[in-house]
């Protein structure tokens, strides 16, 4: 009798649970539905279907959208309801709080790849990794990064040269060679050397698992776990995420093979300066040998996740910024001059010399105003949130913030599709929203690595166009542009390479 009443009890009291969550459920879409958007098709399936077709189209749709309905608006199909943000003013909010520091839903489906990672975990446990990581991205590392930068450079260039005669050369493979192995050489200490069978079945497999998620994002039954394993996509996920494993997990073992525990001391200077190559991975090794506050899978997640975020983000940037300075000889000419003038003919700048190029450094945030690496990211609300508009939405709310559509605004950035490194001179900075140019997001859970990445933009075109004049092939009214977890192209980047002659110096 008692057992009985017991279980009664926890029936009665999961029931009240239930009921609970579907009441709050409720609450969130009621709030999401009061906001405009696109129109309904469908009474059951809502807006949705019309973002279905290819990664492109769902890329156009996108960006309709949020001109029509600026500054945001909903999505919604069956029970589910998400907010599209486009503008400044909520994506302080947002990004400055440290309440609204959980990623979206569509962030759960990576973890099957990144488990709970530095880009998808929360709390408590992102508060740790950061704490772990943060020493491995000081300016003294970075300093000694700089070397692996012109390392991988010069063997780009190499590549690069034996493509001369040639009359357009698609750069995004090679591309993706450099920065893979540069993050392998600085944040893994491991030489992934030449292109092998295995590097390339990883970039490949990066690319389709990408694809894989966007395919998911669109079809709402796919996001629920136990539905989704009963789909084909499971299992070819399920390989793809295998490749990604063993490459990582190989770059682990060549590292922890003869590894010794980094002696952390309260003087961050005195120890950078003791261990100058000191990796990323050294810090997760490091933790687990002397206290175990991470684990093989937790070295696996972090790992994953920054070769992934570490490579390809970065190549998606160069590309964009080689295509982008070819169709603009004026702005190569002067990245050129300035090259001359502040490295006084050396293409292997110093930490403190990169830090002068600053025509340079404007050129690339316009790249990345122009072609944000990320061009979405996703938050939860942590607490009820009042919009720019006045709308309440509720605690637990699904927030697409779109980095592109901000960085396209007309009313902040005129004529916004032209490419003008000018918009970053410190006068036309003043007045602008702090929260119109976000690529490495912002506030608390900003990009640990954007200062990595700058440094190695800035030294790869050092190298590059020290050695070569780029002209035009592909331009911006050419490419196409899709929507994944990176914004990519189409079909590449096509660019032709002139050696640069005495006469071009």
């Amino acid at each position: 009798m008692i057992c009985f009443t017991l279980l009664c009890v926890a029936i009665l009291i999961a029931v009240i649970f239930c009921i609970r969550l579907v009441i709050q459920h409720v609450d969130i879409v009621v709030h999401v539905h009061k906001l405009p958007g696109p129109p309904s098709k469908h009474f059951l399936f809502g807006n949705i279907s019309e973002l279905y077709g290819t990664t492109e189209h769902l890329f156009t749709i996108l960006r309709k959208w949020g001109r029509e309905h600026y500054p945001l608006y909903k999505n919604w199909i069956l029970h589910l309801a998400d907010v599209n943000v486009v503008n400044p003013d909520d994506f302080e909010t947002i990004l400055s709080s440290s309440k609204h520091i959980a990623k979206g839903q569509v962030y759960d489906m990576l973890q099957g790849w990144l488990g709970t990672g530095l880009l998808t975990s929360k709390g408590s446990k992102w508060q740790h990794r950061r704490k772990i990581l943060t020493p491995a991205f000081h300016f003294n590392i970075l300093q000694e990064f700089i070397k692996i930068f012109h390392e991988e450079t010069d063997r780009l260039v190499e590549v690069l040269k034996k493509e001369c005669d040639k009359p357009f050369v698609d750069v995004t493979g090679y591309i993706s060679d450099f920065t893979l192995n540069t993050i392998g050489e600085t944040a893994m200490g491991t030489n992934l050397g030449d292109e092998t069978i295995t590097s390339k079945s990883y970039k490949k497999a990066i690319h389709f698992i990408s694809f894989i998620y966007t395919y998911r994002i669109l079809r709402p039954w796919l996001m629920n776990k136990v539905l989704y394993l009963f789909s084909p996509w499971y299992y070819t996920e399920s390989k793809t995420v295998k490749t990604l494993h063993d490459f990582t997990t190989d770059v682990i073992a060549k590292r922890e093979k003869n590894f010794k525990p980094i002696k952390l001391d309260t003087n961050d200077d005195f120890v950078y300066s003791k261990r100058k190559r000191l990796a990323m991975l050294d810090l997760l090794l490091t933790a687990k040998k002397e206290d175990g506050s991470i684990d093989d899978e937790g070295i696996r997640e972090e790992v994953d996740t920054f070769m992934f975020e570490g490579h390809d983000t970065t190549s998606a940037a160069i590309c964009y910024a080689l295509m982008l300075i070819a169709c603009h000889p004026d702005v190569q000419e002067r990245i050129v001059e300035e090259m001359h003038q502040v490295l006084a003919g050396s293409t292997k700048p110093d930490y403190k010399t990169l830090q002068e190029l600053k025509y340079t450094e404007r050129c690339l945030k316009e790249v990345l105003r122009l072609y944000p690496s990320v061009p979405f990211i996703g938050r939860v609300l942590g607490e009820d949130m009042t919009t720019s508009t006045g709308h309440l939405l509720k605690a637990g709310t699904n927030m697409h913030l779109h980095i592109y559509d901000v960085h396209h605004n007309p009313e902040i950035y005129p004529d916004p599709e032209k490419f003008d490194p000018d918009r970053f001179l410190p006068e036309n900075c003043q007045n602008r929203h702090n929260f119109a140019y976000v690529p490495f997001s912002a506030g608390p859970r900003n990009c640990i690595g954007q200062k990595f990445a700058m440094l190695e933009l800035k030294a790869v075109l050092c190298g590059v166009l020290g050695e070569f004049v780029l002209e035009p092939v592909d331009t911006p009214s050419t490419i196409i542009v899709k929507s994944e977890l990176v914004l990519r192209n189409v079909q590449g980047i096509k660019i032709k390479f002139v050696p640069r002659t005495k006469e071009t110096n």
